[in-house]
């Protein structure tokens, strides 16, 4: 994982101000920010992430797919829908999560979260 964008180091450039718009300064809010990335701060949470930008998953799907627990999957899957970065669909009795379209919608680089804060590049 990299953060290629936002008040944090770029790739080894310190950060620039001057580069932010003035809307970027208004609409920025630091908690929230952490927020994200604090959800993200886990392996297993990136791997989910990771997966489900191809598409929604039920949990089982995604226990299957890592070779994780269904319990532990579960446990992340709720860490990242209270931090908003997944979603939840019901299709009769599952239940399948996706990744926020607003942070995909956002993206100029596939493979990768725009936060409005930061952008996060998951590709490997």
């Amino acid at each position: 994982m990299q953060i290629i964008q936002g008040r944090f180091k770029l790739a080894n450039e310190p950060f620039d101000p001057s580069k932010m718009s003035h809307k970027d300064n208004l609409t920025e809010d630091p908690s929230l920010c952490a927020n994200y990335l604090k959800a993200l701060g886990d392996p297993v949470r990136l791997q989910i992430v990771r997966a489900l930008q191809s598409g929604p998953l039920s949990v089982s799907d995604l226990a299957l797919l890592l070779e994780i627990e269904l319990a532990n999957i579960s446990h992340h899957l709720r860490v990242l829908f209270h931090a908003n970065i997944v979603t939840t669909e019901r299709d009769g009795k599952f239940i399948y999560y996706a990744v926020n379209k607003e942070f995909l919608n956002r993206r100029s680089v596939a493979k990768s979260l725009d936060f409005g804060c930061c952008k996060i590049d998951l590709r490997d």
